[in-house]
């Protein structure tokens, strides 16, 4: 049964990644290609070679990502590749199919006048959602994320993220000839990169990520009970010992959703003598949801 479930979740996400390649296609055509700006990674890369030769950037961006995928294939996770694989097609072939399509009532353009930093920050918001969405799957929008996932393979204590930035701001400083020798591509390619990043990683973690209260108590068992009563969610007892008192205490370890602090705030209330310290939790593995 658990071998059947997962084969239609992998299915689920198989069929999710196309639309997640069209969202981005559509931005592109939308926000970056009518606006001379390098977005990051092999899209920018294939942008600038459209804006130079008149040369679509689907064709361009399947030509570099197939060979970085061949050799991701014997160096990263295969099922990630497999997936970034079908993104980078969907997402070649959607730019391919567009180039037939006339958006031009639907263009965001800085040249008549509007700012010109919002086309490259809603390009990278939506972009990033579906950049954060298709990480959650297990995949990527291929290009630098590849290429830093071989890189790291050689040298695993390399950042992802910076390697990222690096290759990043190569595309940046190109932009930079490539647009006529002028600052603002450079600029938008940096807000780009810095506004995808954040919506990426928001999308990736907003939806699991939560509250640790650690709580240093006299009463656990009652404080405990209140906590799994009320909120609905696994809390942990460790005994502990006060370093300059050396009285007997426990520590309460509880996570909970972020909207629920008030509720803990309010519970811990009613122990005067315990004293509480709230962290963040990046992501939650296991039965985090709720109990019976």
């Amino acid at each position: 049964m658990k071998n059947v479930n997962k084969r239609r979740e992998e299915y689920k996400t198989l069929i999710l990644i196309p639309f997640f390649a069209l969202g981005m296609a559509l931005s592109y055509n939308l926000f970056v290609f009518p606006n001379s700006f390098a977005p990051s990674g092999v899209g920018g890369i294939a942008t600038m070679v459209q804006y130079v030769f008149k040369f679509n950037a689907g064709y361009l961006n399947m030509a570099i990502n197939v060979p970085i995928l061949i050799v991701a294939w014997k160096l990263v996770d295969r099922e990630f590749v497999i997936k970034t694989g079908l993104f980078t097609l969907c997402f070649s072939g959607f730019l391919m199919l567009f180039e037939h399509v006339d958006f031009s009532r639907f263009y965001y353009l800085t040249a008549n006048g509007t700012s010109k930093i919002l086309g490259p920050v809603a390009a990278a918001v939506v972009n990033g959602t579906f950049y954060g969405l298709a990480l959650r799957v297990h995949g990527s929008s291929g290009g630098t994320d590849v290429v830093s996932f071989c890189i790291r393979h050689y040298h695993p204590e390399y950042n992802v993220t910076w390697i990222s930035f690096v290759l990043n701001a190569i595309i940046a400083c190109v932009s930079y000839v490539v647009y006529g020798y002028q600052f603002e591509p450079v600029i938008c390619c940096i807000v780009y990169c810095f506004v995808l990043t954040a919506m990426g990683n928001r999308v990736l973690q907003g939806a699991q990520s939560a509250l640790k209260f650690e709580i240093v108590t006299e009463d656990p068992e009652q404080l405990a009970g209140d906590l799994m009563q009320e909120l609905k969610h696994g809390v942990t007892m460790v005994p502990a010992e006060g370093a300059y008192t050396r009285e007997r205490k426990s520590l309460v370890i509880c996570i909970v959703n972020k909207h629920q602090i008030a509720d803990v705030k309010k519970i811990i209330g009613h122990y005067p003598g315990s004293f509480a310290y709230i962290s963040s939790v990046s992501q939650t593995l296991g039965n985090f949801v709720k109990i019976k």
